[in-house]
């Protein structure tokens, strides 16, 4: 297939190299038993040759960009009506195809963090991801408590999903080549419907923790007004990365006992 590749967009650096295309494919586990999968940033459609013949489930492609449109439209008439052009970030998954559907791709370095958000906004629906992305920011979403790389998006991440990383990924593979290294990773729906905290208020309490991570938690957590009656409690002398995902429920139920027991009182 000629492959013309088309301008880099959005910090993309596209993939050339067909065994690591096969091995990313096949990665996914169909966890979930889901029917649908959504390729995002499939440029021209070298990972996307690896799916789209998949008899387990039908394959979607989402493509910001004009002129990788207008390519895949030519090179792969069987995705007809399944190429759609917009924005990942700002679709509506759910507008996509009933029930559950994985994602899968090669992410653009730079919004790869947005993209797992978006992600952690639809868990009720990605029950399986799959993706290319920076090394620094795979190893930050696997990483556990104790270690500097673990942080904001590793403790919201790992509330909902089992987290692998699989593989690294040489520059040379890619057109133009990144600077840094690359690592493929899986996501995997927990058996988590709900936390055992309010959710909300759990992010809420992680963002702010991991906003000044070098302090104590008593300092980090002071903007959230604490109850006088919690200032006592001992998890304040740690620093957020000290704290597992447990340990946020945890920190996060006693918070909310804490203000409910303070507003009782009042």
């Amino acid at each position: 297939m000629d492959r013309v590749r088309p301008k880099k967009h959005l910090g993309q650096h596209f993939l050339k190299d067909q065994n690591i295309a096969r091995k990313i494919a096949e990665s996914l586990t169909l966890h979930g038993d889901y029917k649908t999968v959504l390729e995002v940033g499939p440029g021209t459609g070298v990972l996307t040759q690896f799916l789209i013949d998949k008899k387990e489930f039908q394959l979607y492609v989402s493509e910001i960009d004009k002129e990788s449109v207008a390519y895949l439209q030519k090179h792969f008439a069987s995705l007809e009506g399944r190429i759609i052009g917009g924005d990942f970030l700002k679709m509506d998954l759910e507008a996509i195809a009933p029930g559950p559907l994985a994602v899968i791709g090669n992410f653009p370095y730079n919004i790869s963090s947005q993209i797992f958000f978006k992600v952690l906004d639809n868990r009720q629906k990605v029950p399986e991801v799959v993706g290319m992305i920076q090394k620094e920011v795979a190893v930050r979403i696997a990483e556990k408590e104790g270690s500097r790389d673990y942080g904001i998006l590793s403790v919201l991440l790992q509330a909902y999903y089992d987290i692998d990383l699989l593989f690294t990924v040489p520059p040379g593979v890619f057109h133009p080549p990144p600077k840094v290294n690359s690592a493929v990773i899986r996501l995997k729906r927990n058996k988590r419907e709900r936390l055992p905290c309010d959710e909300d208020l759990f992010r809420k309490v992680v963002k702010t923790a991991f906003q000044k991570r070098r302090k104590t938690l008593r300092n980090a957590l002071k903007e959230l007004t604490l109850p006088t009656e919690f200032e006592v409690n001992p998890i304040l002398q740690k620093r957020a990365e000290q704290l597992s995902v447990e340990d946020f429920f945890e920190l996060t139920l006693s918070l909310e006992k804490a203000w409910k027991q303070s507003s009782n009182s009042s």
